[in-house]
């Protein structure tokens, strides 16, 4: 299966196996769900975050975990085909009817509003950022200075520090550590 730098499955048939929805391919689904010109995409990035937060690595979750503002969310992306929704009856022991709601990822709708949001930016000529940490789907990220990184978001940082801060720690070490104290020893004195 073929991925574009950000990840994304290129082949329709095999999209939805690729694996769970992740990040960059969730915020490119939403602004793309709304239009290109309908949201910023620091926006869609804002949604995705919080719609993963409740998902995790899940691909479904319990309705009962929503606020009322959350599910309002939810609701609007499952009209737009991001999100679907299931239930589940079951018998108490008592007899009554127990229904449980769930939430569920339409995967292959994702994947394919996020390659038409790639195009899109393509054609706007806005610049594809991918925020993805997840290495083996996306590879290793091109970093503010031109070389390529791990892949691992956490490392980011240490490339943006300057030249000037690695070589003054070579020229000027931090001090070791304080040893430390030896443990004390203590008597017993018994009374005779």
């Amino acid at each position: 299966m073929t991925t574009t730098r950000a990840g994304i499955p290129t082949d329709t048939v095999l999209s939805y196996t690729a694996g769970p929805v992740d990040f960059d391919s969730l915020a490119k689904a939403i602004r793309r769900s709304v239009g290109h010109e309908g949201m910023r995409p620091e926006d869609a990035r804002s949604i995705a975050a919080h719609v993963l937060n409740f998902f995790g690595f899940n691909e479904r979750i319990i309705d009962n975990v929503l606020e009322p503002d959350d599910r309002d969310t939810f609701y609007m992306l499952e009209d737009t085909g991001i999100l679907e929704t299931e239930r589940d009856e079951t018998t108490l022991y008592d007899g009554r009817e127990w229904r449980i709601h769930y939430w569920m990822f339409r995967k292959e709708r994702i994947f394919e509003l996020a390659r038409e949001e790639s195009a899109a930016m393509a054609a706007a000529g806005e610049k594809e950022v991918v925020y993805s940490s997840n290495a083996n789907r996306s590879g290793a990220f091109l970093l503010p200075h031109g070389e390529l990184g791990t892949g691992m978001a956490a490392h980011a940082v240490y490339h943006e520090l300057g030249d000037e801060v690695w070589l003054e720690r070579r020229q000027n070490p931090a001090p070791a550590p304080p040893a430390a104290p030896a443990p004390r020893r203590r008597t017993h004195v018994s009374e005779e």
